[in-house]
């Protein structure tokens, strides 16, 4: 087997957190398809119903194995941007569709201020995006923020057509600067969860609170709320 054959079976897999054989994941997947039988389509489709069925929320942060699966976060109905890349990545699995997990540094990520203080940099490392095999090349796809909130924030939706990357634009609609790939990891066959913990850990040390603050009541999408009433919410 040559190694690019070797690289799509891998990419085509079950993992321990890419689940596509999960019982949920290949339903969900196969509702979202119906009778689409083009990859291109299918990826297409599958990249909405991950983008704005699954609220994104970064106040789930949580690094544990359980919490990292594809599966947990489709049956949670929300996540930050590392699960529901990894749901899309799982959910391309199931129909056939290769696909892998790929992060990127950022800044000026779309935050609050409960996650600034959190954070305590406007730097987020490990940033999740989706690697698609179309055609023969791998595409990126962003599926975290679902359409409602980009609506709040003033954000350009990220549109997907399978055929070009689809990664966050540089400046929202009013100009202001939005987001900024300081540096590309790469694609990974599976969550790289060491090096992430690992990072998570030397950058973030108080990020496991906002985990801690969402099981105390802390709701990402009130405090947008509040901000918005407030004053245009800043991204950075």
């Amino acid at each position: 087997m040559n190694d690019q054959a070797s690289d799509t079976l891998a990419a085509l897999a079950a993992t321990d957190f890419i689940d596509a054989d999960h019982p949920a994941i290949r339903a969900f997947a196969a509702e979202v398809i119906g009778n689409l039988t083009d990859p291109r389509e299918q990826a297409v489709a599958l990249y909405y119903a991950v983008r704005d069925r699954l609220r994104y929320d970064p106040y789930t942060v949580d690094l544990s194995d359980h919490a990292l699966k594809a599966s947990t976060t489709l049956l949670a109905g929300r996540g930050w941007c590392q699960p529901k890349a990894t749901l899309l990545a799982a959910a391309c699995r199931a129909v056939g569709v290769p696909a892998r997990v790929g992060f990127a540094d950022v800044r000026n990520h779309l935050s609050t201020e409960r996650l600034r203080q959190v954070m305590q940099t406007d730097t987020y490392y490990w940033h999740g995006y989706t690697a698609i095999l179309l055609d023969g090349r791998w595409v990126k796809a962003t599926p975290a923020f679902n359409i409602e909130l980009c609506q709040k924030f003033q954000l350009q939706p990220l549109e997907f057509d399978g055929r070009e990357d689809s990664i966050y634009h540089p400046f929202d609609l009013s100009g202001n600067r939005h987001m900024e790939y300081v540096n590309l990891r790469g694609d990974f066959d599976d969550v790289p969860i060491t090096a992430i913990r690992e990072d998570f850990a030397r950058y973030y040390p108080q990020m496991m609170g906002l985990d801690t603050a969402a099981n105390l009541g802390a709701d990402f999408d009130a405090d947008v709320e509040a901000e918005i009433a407030i004053k245009p919410l800043a991204s950075s």
